[in-house]
């Protein structure tokens, strides 16, 4: 079953972060490429608006998602601080492949922590990457804990995109290293005319939708909807409640997503900056996956929540009005992986 959160005075709000713009450290990295951006107007069509485009994340640096724009930043830039120290991370697949794999650019050594619900593939990828993983049979948000303290009693540095008093300074260079995505979508669409009028966003502890925000509330009018697993909605549940809660999690195709609560460092501009939330469901996911596929677009069940999303929304007067859709609205979808970062 759907649920939906919408808070109106979001688009008229405006941040006070300053504005990010790591395009240009990201450019320098060998590899860069802007990453695709597919014009729909089929799924157009099928949604009543205007244009549908979706930013496909499945080829990042060689990396089947988007989480290196962030990783990358963070790492190198803790690494000038401390060379040499050995690099930490928990997750749940693409972040600690992403902190892994800049951890080996750089010549420091990484350790990964993950919960054993993810699978064997995204575990081999992690150790594929030089990395020493430690698989822990603990919920991912206690995995986070776990990684913590290692860091803290043993050495390292923790690279975390999940923000708590007293530790902001990099999961704050893993939401600027996020922008990169936003202006080449900004770029990319401009050369076909156009401008986002929304945007879906894939949420877990909610740094992705931090950097929406520092993006689009500046004024723009662009809506912003979240995105989470319906066994996984710790960011519509806290907005509901107007504070940060708990909420339990389970098994979902949508691993990266399967996050119980909300980054204390997210959680203000989420609050303040999100338009909306919705929840989809694993079959709504699988069958995004499915249509964007036939359509040529490569998106994993994270990625392909976006879609599910967009027709969980325009499928419903009341949201479209919450949302400000018209029949000419464009509609940016994030499809943040490739199916090869989770396969269903």
């Amino acid at each position: 079953m759907t649920s939906w959160y919408s808070n109106s005075p979001a688009r008229q709000w405006v941040t006070a972060a300053p504005p990010a713009d790591t395009r240009a450290f990201h450019e320098a990295l060998d590899g860069y490429a802007p990453t695709e951006l597919v014009h729909l107007p089929s799924l157009a069509a099928e949604l009543g608006v205007g244009h549908v485009v979706v930013k496909q994340e499945n080829d990042r640096f060689g990396l089947p998602a988007f989480k290196f724009l962030g990783a990358s930043h963070a790492v190198a830039r803790a690494l000038e601080e401390s060379p040499g120290s050995t690099v930490v991370a928990a997750t749940d697949g693409n972040h600690g492949r992403a902190v892994a794999r800049m951890a080996a650019r750089l010549g420091a050594p990484a350790r990964i922590f993950v919960p054993s619900s993810i699978t064997v593939a995204a575990q081999q990828a992690i150790t594929g990457e030089g990395a020493q993983l430690t698989v822990l049979d603990i919920p991912y948000d206690d995995v986070v804990q776990y990684a913590r303290v290692v860091a803290q009693t043993e050495g390292g540095i923790l690279v975390q995109d999940s923000a708590w008093p007293g530790y902001e300074r990099i999961p704050g260079w893993i939401v600027d290293g996020y922008s990169t995505l936003f202006h080449e979508a900004d770029t990319q669409l401009a050369a076909l005319g156009l401008s986002a009028d929304l945007v879906t966003v894939p949420t877990g502890v909610g740094a992705l939708a931090v950097a929406a925000v520092d993006h689009y509330r500046r004024g723009s009018g662009t809506s912003i909807v979240v995105v989470e697993p319906d066994g996984a909605a710790c960011v519509l549940a806290s907005l509901e409640a107007g504070e940060p809660v708990e909420v339990p999690t389970g098994m979902t195709i949508m691993n990266g997503l399967n996050c119980g609560v909300v980054s204390p460092g997210a959680w203000p501009p989420m609050r303040d900056g999100v338009d909306a939330a919705i929840t989809v469901s694993d079959a709504q996911s699988r069958q995004a996956v499915l249509d964007l596929r036939a359509l040529g677009v490569d998106s994993g069940p994270c990625g392909a929540a976006s879609l599910a999303a967009a027709r969980a929304l325009c499928s419903s007067a009341q949201r479209r009005d919450d949302a400000g859709l018209t029949a000419s609205s464009v509609l940016l979808l994030l499809s943040t992986e490739g199916l090869a970062a989770n396969p269903m």
